[in-house]
């Protein structure tokens, strides 16, 4: 019988199976002090002002270029870095460059060490999940917390909201408490987002939606303007008072897909994006606004820190103030 070592064959995911996708973009970039979602001088060109930025997006890691409008994940970046030609030539370089003893002998094993010098960064999201639900009748305390938002059970089950029995994540029970209020938004293609009003930060949202899902794009129309809200509950709220309004995942730009950019401006008069009033939010509606030639919209700072999206902004003052407002920044003509 001979015996040997079994062939690996050089793939992406031979490579991810010994390094991660951070390490790719650390290794590759100069300023080692870079941020996940925050913008930096890119390491693609020479520029003045940051406009280069890598973030999750479901779980891995991309890159996005502003200036030059390139954008992708760790094996495209180090395809621009060094100006090759193919993926092949990608791989080659980043095996011999971290050792890894694929293909190439050159310092086997020095990966480990590369890799030792840091940790992996614990705002990296995990890839999707298996996320199973079983549902319940609505409760009083489910209904009225919605109410207070302008929801009634009819508004609820016609956008894919329902009462959540059990939660099932990768096949094993997760805890929830007895009392404790949590709904469920269902998604095309059987994702799943648990939403847990009253839980911590860290633990208040369950989800395996890919990060590009856009809900609500029919309601966009080419003569009127387009709202664009960072959650299901903005959106809707702000469709009690403005049907042309859809909603992403969350404030990141890869949130937006380049399909979604597309279909929200060819189906639009004017593009407004409503995110949070925060620091954060702001910043992020400066990003996504310049870099898509977009307006943005945001609650009134009067309202800080206690308020500062619609939804908080309906409930706490009426619809009425946010409807005069979409008046007054020109959304609503």
């Amino acid at each position: 019988m001979i015996k040997g070592q079994r062939k690996i064959e050089l793939t992406p995911e031979s490579i991810l199976g010994k390094i991660s996708d951070f390490d790719i973009f650390r290794y590759y970039i100069s300023d080692k002090d870079w941020r996940i979602g925050k913008a930096m001088i890119s390491p693609l060109r020479n520029e003045d002002s940051p406009s280069f930025i890598i973030g999750d997006k479901g779980g891995w890691l991309h890159f996005l270029d502003f200036g030059s409008g390139v954008r992708g994940d760790c094996f495209e970046f180090v395809k621009e870095r060094f100006s090759l030609s193919s993926l092949d030539e990608v791989l080659k370089v980043i095996d011999k460059d971290f050792g890894l003893g694929i293909v190439s002998n050159n310092n086997i094993g020095e990966y480990k060490n590369i890799t030792s010098e840091y940790k992996q960064p614990s705002s990296i999201g995990k890839r999707y999940s298996i996320i199973q639900c079983t549902t319940r009748k609505f409760n009083k305390r489910e209904l009225d917390y919605w109410a207070e938002y302008y929801q009634t059970e009819e508004d609820l089950r016609a956008n894919h909201i329902y009462s959540i029995k059990e939660v099932y994540l990768n096949k094993r029970r997760y805890p929830l408490g007895i009392d404790e209020i949590r709904f469920g938004y269902f998604y095309e293609g059987g994702w799943w987002k648990i939403y847990r009003p009253n839980a911590g930060k860290k633990s208040k949202w369950i989800s395996n939606v890919p990060l590009t899902t856009a809900i609500g794009l029919e309601n966009l129309c080419l003569g009127h303007n387009t709202l664009i809200t960072k959650s299901l509950k903005d959106f809707l709220v702000c469709r009690k008072v403005y049907p042309y309004v859809c909603h992403v995942q969350n404030e990141s730009i890869f949130a937006f897909s380049d399909e979604t950019v597309e279909y929200i401006n060819s189906h639009s008069k004017d593009v407004y994006l409503g995110y949070d009033s925060d620091e954060a939010g702001k910043a992020a509606s400066y990003m996504i606004t310049d870099a898509f030639g977009w307006k943005h919209i945001n609650t009134p700072d009067r309202l800080l820190p206690d308020c500062n999206d619609f939804a908080d902004w309906g409930k706490k003052e009426g619809l009425d103030k946010v409807k005069e407002h979409f008046i007054e920044k020109g959304l609503i003509l």
